[in-house]
């Protein structure tokens, strides 16, 4: 990965920090429902602003497409922020013109603001220079701490870095690093374990982790399909019959590649989809025309966990079953588990990314023993699936 300039190649001392950060955060009754993102943002801010820089925190929230929303506003995003950075933080109600200018005018070194959403903007999508211009004038550095937004070629992610100079944040940094040990110079052998509902929105994943990997672990619905590509009844579970022959493209792909796909070998099925519905374990060669496999069963998971136990590197996108109903989230948790304490361990570096798989990682209680979760969704995705991310490589320019 090519080099890129961190907090530690910049004295920031009086200067005004443009800090683009990751506030889109789920909210419910105008309360944070989850801060994580918030977290991952502390350090940054706090060593920005204790080496005596202003830090003005630029990000967007929602999909207001270039409209003023007020249930889009970070207005509202401002008392978790302040209570989780435990200061006051100044707020503008617009991210450039007069009234960001006067907030900023107004802070002394190692003060903290946040401007107003950045998307109300329609020259925050377009990348449009005008905009870049007016956002450019309120800074005298650029620090994208934002990797969950690195696959946006958006005005704060990479239209300010041309225009002022740009380094990495404590996030980015670790995410990047994390990446970067995880697939592009990994410690073999490497397992990627991918889950999901479908295969038609992981198609690029699988076909550029079939290259990059030792063992791929297919899960989750998608699992399904392949079962179904190699003659298997798979009942009235979810699948892609259409994608039947992609499957077994993939299935070459990875032999021609010496990638081993690890597919399920005994399921857990119900006839009904929800919480505590009448289960039993079966081979995947004896699903009945009524069952919905929901879930892998006892024989899958000792089987994934003895070949992660050869593993060095673990790569995690997608839960093995429909988690949020038990007990069809045993699967996931068994193996998380796992994985868990053999990175505890010092065995294994383990790399996870994706909503579904955080929310399943600590539903499992694992995912802090990971060696790095990211928060990010779609460039964590595109990462895995080996295109280059405009944010990440306005970074390298």
């Amino acid at each position: 990965m090519t080099s890129f300039r961190t907090l530690d190649d910049v004295d920031v001392k009086g200067k005004r920090v443009l800090l683009r950060v990751d506030l889109n955060v789920p909210m419910e009754e105008g309360r944070v429902t989850d801060a994580t993102r918030i977290e991952r943002i502390l350090p940054t801010i706090n060593e920005l602003a204790s080496k005596g820089a202003k830090v003005i925190l630029l990000s967007h929230f929602g999909r207001p497409k270039g409209q003023r929303v007020d249930e889009e506003s970070l207005r509202h995003v401002l008392p978790a922020l302040e209570h989780h950075l435990k200061r006051k933080v100044a707020f503008a109600d617009d991210c450039v013109g007069d009234a960001a200018a006067a907030v900023i005018d107004a802070m002394r070194d190692g003060d903290v603001a946040l401007l107003e959403n950045t998307r109300f903007h329609k020259g925050e999508e377009k990348n449009d220079p005008s905009f870049i211009d007016e956002v450019a004038r309120n800074g005298d550095l650029f620090v994208n701490d934002a990797f969950s937004a690195a696959h946006r070629a958006h005005a704060t992610t990479t239209g300010l870095a041309a225009k002022l100079p740009a380094i990495a944040g404590r996030t980015m940094q670790a995410e990047l690093e994390a990446l970067e040990s995880g697939l592009t110079s990994p410690a073999r052998p490497v397992m990627a374990i991918v889950g999901g509902a479908k295969v038609s929105t992981k198609l690029e994943l699988l076909g550029n982790l079939v290259a990059k990997v030792d063992y791929l672990v297919i899960g989750g619905g998608m699992a399904n399909t392949f079962l179904a590509a190699q003659g298997k009844a798979v009942g009235k579970s979810l699948c892609e019959h259409d994608l039947a022959g992609t499957a077994r493209d993939i299935l070459e792909k990875a032999k021609a590649a010496n990638c081993t796909v690890v597919l399920p070998i005994d399921a857990t099925v119900a006839q009904k989809f929800e919480a505590h519905a009448p289960s039993h374990i079966v081979s995947v060669d004896h699903v009945g025309a009524e069952d919905m496999i929901l879930d892998v069963g006892p024989k899958t998971v000792a089987h994934v966990e003895s070949l992660l136990a050869k593993c060095k590197t673990l790569v995690w996108n997608g839960p093995f079953g429909a988690f949020e109903l038990p007990p069809f989230d045993e699967g996931t948790n068994a193996v998380a588990q796992t994985a868990a304490r053999l990175t505890v361990e010092g065995k294994l570096l383990s790399v996870a990314g994706g909503g579904d798989t955080v929310a399943a990682l600590n539903q499992a209680h694992a995912g802090q023993e990971f060696s790095y979760v990211s928060t990010a969704g779609g460039a964590f995705l595109e990462w895995l699936e080996g295109k280059a991310l405009p944010g990440v490589a306005a970074l390298q320019g």
